[in-house]
């Protein structure tokens, strides 16, 4: 695993244990020496390198793979992607196509990638500063139009993205969205440049899609949640979508399409996508070529028995995926969210049978503006029989929680 620490480490350690197989790290020292002691424990053996030298991370990695005899290669973290398909290819192992390999971490290749194979998407430009996103957004039968979306082109979790509806506000958008220069832990650094999209109006959803040897396999459908306004900070998803059966198998092939044209062949990609009101096409947002953020593992597990780490493990090391549903339930996470930023004062999350919850933070501790994902306190996951009672008990237990900030 390619930096376990990602939010996808957790549910490929507990993969590995239903497989039976062993897991290593490629990781900086640094950042291992901060590892939890449930992640420490789960590993077999790290390789220590840099992450963010090419040259030598690949040279160390591919030496430590052959030396243990690793059979698979999982990016945690998704700037790491292209890492794993270059070591893929180096080592023999099912990988994703190296060519494409930085299409699912950048948003420019990704739009290119999604153009080249046709993939329905928002129409999109890049700005290098704000006065070129100006001009941009300012030109001609051609512009993209208000509102627009502003996003750097390499980040995850919402982290410097924001809509805006004129141009008043959209050198500060553009400004907000450059200001990642560098990924943290490891230092990795970004492509600067802010892409500007398209905004296309509707419900959102996500689809993951296991892809094996080059063939798909697309999971189910689930719908999201957000904050309205400038910033949307994902509140919520639920599974099943709700969607009816032929929409919701359209979004499935497109998000295939996606995950294909972005060159994943072994593994997963995760793809976002809005369906505008009365549509019948969903635009694809973006893909990334990685397990999903959000505890969403957790979620569809939970509503169709599919266990996406598992599936993820299978396709990487070369064996065939289970992909097939196993119950028809449904399960609805909501997100516990800061009315501001400051420092937590209390966090309470009512017990409700079907219901458990997750805290992310204690009293003491700071809590960012809410402007990304980075706010979030904690979550509370619901069970039940439908898509509707999942929700409304989440929504319940979420809407009697206590977030205070101080």
């Amino acid at each position: 695993m390619i930096e376990p620490m990602g939010n996808a480490g957790r549910f490929l350690v507990e993969a590995a244990g239903r497989l039976g197989v062993r897991l290593y790290a490629a990781t900086h020292k640094d950042v291992h020496d901060g590892y939890p002691h449930r992640l420490r424990d789960a590993l077999s053996g790290v390789c220590a390198t840099d992450l963010t030298d090419t040259a030598r991370a690949l040279a160390d990695m591919e030496a430590f793979c052959r030396r243990h005899a690793v059979a698979g290669i999982a990016a945690c973290f998704e700037l790491f992607t292209p890492l794993a398909a270059l070591l893929a290819e180096r080592t023999g192992l099912p990988g994703n196509d190296p060519r494409l390999a930085h299409a699912p971490r950048n948003k420019i290749l990704m739009g290119e990638a999604f153009a080249r194979a046709g993939v329905p998407a928002p129409r999109w430009a890049v700005a290098h500063d704000p006065d070129e996103a100006l001009q941009v957004a300012r030109a001609g039968p051609g512009a993209l139009g208000w509102p627009l979306v502003v996003k750097p082109a390499e980040q995850g979790g919402s982290w410097g993205v924001s809509v805006v509806d004129g141009p008043d506000r959209l050198a500060d958008a553009v400004r907000a969205a450059q200001r990642y220069t560098r990924a943290e832990p490891h230092g990795l650094p970004l492509d600067t440049r802010a892409l500007l999209q398209e905004y296309v109006p509707g419900r959102e959803y996500s689809c993951d899609t296991v892809v094996a040897d080059g063939v798909a396999h697309p999971l189910p459908v689930v719908a999201k949640d957000t904050t309205d306004g400038t910033y949307r900070i994902e509140t919520g998803h639920t599974c099943p979508s709700g969607l009816p059966g032929p929409l919701e198998e359209e979004v499935r092939r497109v998000a295939a399409r996606a995950a294909l044209a972005v060159g994943v062949r072994n593994g997963i990609a995760h793809t976002e996508v809005k369906i505008p009101p009365g549509a019948r096409t969903p635009y694809v947002i973006e893909t990334g070529a990685r397990l999903p953020g959000d505890n969403l593992c957790e979620v569809v597990e939970a509503a169709t028995g599919v266990d996406e780490a598992v599936a993820h493990l299978r396709a990487v090391l070369g064996t065939a995926p289970d992909t097939a549903p196993t119950r028809t339930d449904a399960a609805a996470i909501r997100f516990l969210l800061p009315e501001r930023g400051g420092v937590l004062r209390r966090l309470d999350v009512p017990g409700e049978p079907g219901t458990h919850a997750e805290l992310y933070l204690k009293p003491g501790d700071a809590v960012p503006e809410p402007a990304d994902s980075a706010c979030r306190a904690g979550h509370v996951l619901a069970r039940a029989a439908t898509a509707g009672e999942a929700r409304r008990l989440a929504d319940r237990v979420a809407a009697r929680s206590r977030v205070e900030v101080g």
